[in-house]
């Protein structure tokens, strides 16, 4: 982490709370959980028609497969690229499950506090970039560790694997907003909240 560090400046957002930004095309993105075990729920809108989003459908039904890593690409609604994963230590994301929101604590966690979760979280991040809720797509979920039985279809919502340090890394395919959290749930996230640190610029590892 040092070397990397002193050549990128690094973003802190802190535990269940959301950011959002501007990432240009042929930029690099790199999310790092910086303690371990905490998902990152990620969003990306096309800077110059926000009706263009990231697309859950559209990306694992040209991969072919739920588990995106290193060299798949996360499509728009419009089958265009819009993030390409260019390097990736944990290898284990989730594409399936919504952004977590007051709703889903109530369903999921009705005897804790209820939270905004990530939903509310990009929302608020979001909002001044013109992106209102109902535009909101199912996420990108850096480290989400989420196993399917093969025989029942039956999904589990496990600790991320995910380690300190560990990250994603990726490439902008055309001029993107993006949202970015630090996520809200329990079980997402082995029942403890963490930072997310995230970096825009040349990684040292892809050197």
């Amino acid at each position: 982490m040092s070397g990397m560090m002193q050549a990128q400046m690094i973003h802190e957002i802190p535990e269940r709370s959301g950011a959002a930004f501007r990432l240009a095309r042929g930029e690099i993105l790199t999310v790092i959980d910086p303690r371990g075990e905490q998902v990152s729920d990620l969003l990306a809108f096309a800077a110059d028609d926000l009706d263009e989003v990231i697309s859950s459908g559209r990306t694992l039904d040209y991969a072919e497969t739920i588990y995106l890593t290193t060299g798949h690409i996360l499509y728009s609604n419009r089958s265009q690229p819009m993030l390409e994963i260019v390097a990736d230590d944990v290898g284990r994301h989730d594409f399936l499950l919504t952004p977590c929101s007051y709703d889903t604590f109530h369903h999921f966690y009705p005897t804790l506090p209820p939270h905004r979760g990530c939903f509310g979280n990009l929302a608020a991040a979001l909002e001044p970039y013109g992106v209102m809720p109902d535009r909101i797509p199912t996420a990108f979920n850096c480290f989400m560790n989420v196993p399917i039985d093969a025989e029942t279809g039956k999904l589990r919502v496990l600790p991320p694997i995910s380690k300190a340090g560990d990250q994603i890394v990726f490439r902008a395919a055309m001029d993107l907003v993006i949202g970015l959290t630090a996520c809200s749930a329990p079980d997402s996230n082995g029942g403890t909240f963490k930072p997310i640190h995230y970096a825009i610029g040349p990684n040292p590892r892809l050197d």
